[in-house]
């Protein structure tokens, strides 16, 4: 509309003085002037005309850009995109990033549908370095000692599904992958997949979780070392009535019956009837507005490698007492920590009854400082006669949440009188979005 108003103010700019031109040379001293007055009268009123329609076009020219602009109409989107055939430049970028947001297609970084089919990915490395002799238990002088990868998404509004796979210097293997279902009847929680199993507290952790650089002896000697209780089954998980102001849930899960490791064989599986059974009760309660405790009851029972007629039992008792101001002194806390562990285990000639235990505690000394010691004692599961034990400094710093330096001193008296005096020195870092694991 614009542009046609702006030409028809140029055409009758141009006509204005060849009509004015006209009726001069016609007004001028010829002697046809007389007799022409009557034209010449008409050409001057035509011209008059023609100003006052210039003067009405350039108003409405100027109402026109008083107004906004309307909003372009959007392009038909082509039935088949073709691919690029040369990169992207600057200039484009922002707009195809713009035209991809405001469009919503899944393919497009950042979009909320994209996110719904995308799960959270995470890795997270361990980094250790040993200086010191132990024959016993002897470790290289530097390690990638794992690599986790975390693969975790809500399946739909029923049930979730968690992933993490560990690579290490000896392989892959899928430490924990598992779906929950969330939305049963009567408040039941139910896991299918491989899992860690809710034996004790040290059991359920995961390696850039602990505290400690290792795990601590009654672990390693009674519960299968650093894989621990970790098997392919089914868990049934439920919140049980309480007093006011008690927490208390209780666990049961049945497994294949394969735990432990090649090293520390726990539970072993010699026909598809020797599965083994974990039952869990847990209980806490806040003892004051910064404090809380934590306590847990288990039983394990499973085949052992002696055959389909041994069987090896484990029961336990593990404490976790919490202190974490909330008002004053936010950056100190302390974190103390007990688990012991009784093994009844079946095999020829006579069956060995074992303990161990471990206690603990972790000081936060400011916003990125914390100094801790371990206190282990353990017999060992088809020895019991033979007992361990030894002690931990720890020291860590924390340069960020995704990030930590640790330092421990570990000092192992073994049956024997074998005694070592270890400095181990870990690194560990996370990149991408990590799910919290269970408090």
């Amino acid at each position: 509309m614009k542009n046609v108003v702006l030409l028809g103010i140029m055409t009758i700019l141009w006509v204005m003085p060849v009509v004015s031109q006209q009726a001069g040379q016609q007004t001028s001293g010829s002697p046809q002037a007389a007799s022409d007055q009557p034209d010449n009268a008409a050409l001057m009123q035509k011209i008059r005309d023609l100003e006052d329609r210039v003067i009405s076009l350039e108003g409405q020219v100027r109402t026109l850009k008083s107004q906004p602009a309307p909003p372009p109409e959007p392009a038909a989107a082509p039935e088949a995109a073709a691919p690029p055939s040369a990169p992207m430049t600057q200039a484009a970028a922002p707009a195809y990033a713009e035209t991809s947001s405001q469009a919503g297609v899944l393919g497009g970084a950042g979009g909320s549908a994209a996110k719904a089919l995308n799960p959270d990915i995470s890795a997270i490395g361990d980094f250790i370095s040993v200086a010191g002799h132990n024959p016993v238990q002897p470790s290289p002088s530097l390690e990638m000692h794992e690599s986790e990868i975390g693969v975790q998404a809500i399946i739909d509004p029923y049930a979730r599904g968690d992933f993490f796979l560990s690579f290490g210097e000896s392989g892959v293997n899928v430490e924990e992958g598992y779906i929950t279902l969330t939305a049963l009847p009567a408040s039941f929680v139910v896991k299918v997949g491989k899992m860690r199993s809710a034996f004790g507290r040290v059991n359920t952790l995961h390696n850039h979780v602990l505290p400690w650089v290792d795990r601590p002896l009654v672990t390693n000697n009674l519960v299968g070392g650093e894989d621990g209780l970790d098997d392919a089954g089914v868990s049934i998980q439920r919140i049980l009535p309480a007093p006011k102001g008690i927490f208390l849930e209780a666990t049961g899960q049945l497994f294949r019956g394969d735990s432990g490791n090649a090293q520390s064989p726990l539970f072993v599986s010699s026909n598809k009837s020797d599965v083994s059974a974990v039952a869990h009760l847990r209980g806490y309660r806040d003892l004051t507005e910064s404090t809380n405790l934590d306590l847990g009851l288990s039983f394990a029972r499973g085949h052992n490698d002696q055959g389909s007629n041994f069987l090896t039992r484990l029961y336990g008792i593990d404490a976790t007492l919490r202190w974490k101001p909330l008002r004053r002194s936010i950056y100190h806390s302390f974190i103390g920590r007990g688990e012991f562990i009784w093994s009844q285990r079946q095999q020829f000639p006579v069956e060995q009854r074992s303990f161990g235990f471990y206690t603990s505690g972790d000081y936060q000394l400011g916003r990125r400082w914390f100094v801790g010691g371990r206190f282990d004692r353990s017999s060992r599961s088809e020895f019991a006669n033979l007992t361990d034990q030894g002690g931990s400094a720890v020291l860590t710093y924390w340069p960020s949440e995704f990030s930590q330096v640790r330092g421990q001193y570990r000092f192992t008296h073994y049956a024997g009188n074998i005694d070592t005096h270890e400095l181990l020195l870990q690194l560990m870092f996370s990149l991408g979005a990590h799910g919290a694991h269970p408090f």
